[in-house]
């Protein structure tokens, strides 16, 4: 069980930065630290983790675990580089593994699943890998939810995602999940991508949870595509939930991240490179 009063939360990979010498990338990684423990939940493209980390005094090679909210490379690219300086656990779905590509507008593919070395460095040290196919523990009372149940009718994968390079077979993308956390104020969620949808999350995590109240929500919740229509009735579902405290990033999309700034003043705050959070635990 988790036993100090406080868990610290460092954003070290996404979009904007903000701060001497921090680089964003697209992709986002935190850091989380509680009671001597860390966990790094994602680690962005891997063109700025290590550089950041420095900067940021976050230690990599210390990192107890390491969370993929899913396969995609803007997530994973820098696993590689965690695991040549440490042996953490790996806590991610088996569906991250498997080949993943996306439609360009031409109808030509490319490849956005997890890079080859990271893979390779993955299946190298595969005793260390913990298969997340239903909620799971990570550390103490830090959960990782697994798959999340689909059951919206506004909500999907957020794009053209496919298992294959002809574009055949669409990803459902099973793997997606996200991480969440009891302090004082209420549950706290970080979102990777939010590809089963930011709703649909919430509504999983709550069920998890016996129904508390949702505190903070931020991350990416994958709206850059969105059209109008899902938009709006995903604003009109966050405001069903009274959330305090939101952090649209990364593939949020300047669109959707200004309605949702709009439609919740005061409410929402910025997730940038170097931004940190505390919370009071139970």
């Amino acid at each position: 069980m988790i036993t100090s009063n406080k868990i610290r939360i460092c954003i070290v990979v996404e979009n904007t930065a903000q701060g001497a010498g921090l680089l964003g990338e697209h992709g986002l990684a935190y850091w989380i630290e509680w009671d001597g423990q860390r966990v790094l939940l994602d680690t962005g493209q891997g063109t700025v983790l290590a550089s950041n980390a420095f900067k940021l005094d976050v230690l990599l090679h210390e990192a107890d675990a390491v969370i993929l909210s899913h396969g995609h490379y803007d997530h994973s690219g820098g696993l590689a580089d965690v695991l040549r300086v440490n042996r953490p656990y790996v806590f991610a779905h088996p569906a991250a593994l498997e080949p993943k590509f996306a439609r360009n507008q031409d109808g030509t593919s490319r490849e956005i699943g997890i890079p080859q070395p990271c893979e390779r460095a993955i299946r190298q040290h595969s005793g260390s890998w913990v298969a997340t196919s239903s909620p799971t523990p990570v550390l103490g009372d830090l959960m990782v939810t697994g798959p999340v149940p689909r059951v919206t009718d506004f909500e999907d994968t957020g794009g053209p995602f496919f298992l294959d390079a002809a574009c055949s077979r669409p990803d459902p993308l099973v793997d997606d999940q996200a991480v969440f956390f009891d302090t004082r104020s209420g549950i706290v969620i970080l979102l990777g991508c939010a590809h089963s949808g930011v709703i649909n999350t919430l509504q999983y995590v709550n069920q998890l949870t016996g129904g508390k109240p949702i505190h903070a929500v931020w991350g990416g919740m994958h709206l850059v595509g969105a059209s109008p229509q899902r938009l709006a009735r995903t604003v009109e579902s966050l405001r069903s939930w009274d959330i305090p405290l939101l952090a649209p990033a990364h593939c949020t999309g300047m669109a959707a991240t200004a309605a949702l700034w709009n439609a919740f003043p005061g409410r929402c705050t910025t997730c940038h490179v170097g931004r940190r959070f505390e919370f009071d635990l139970p």
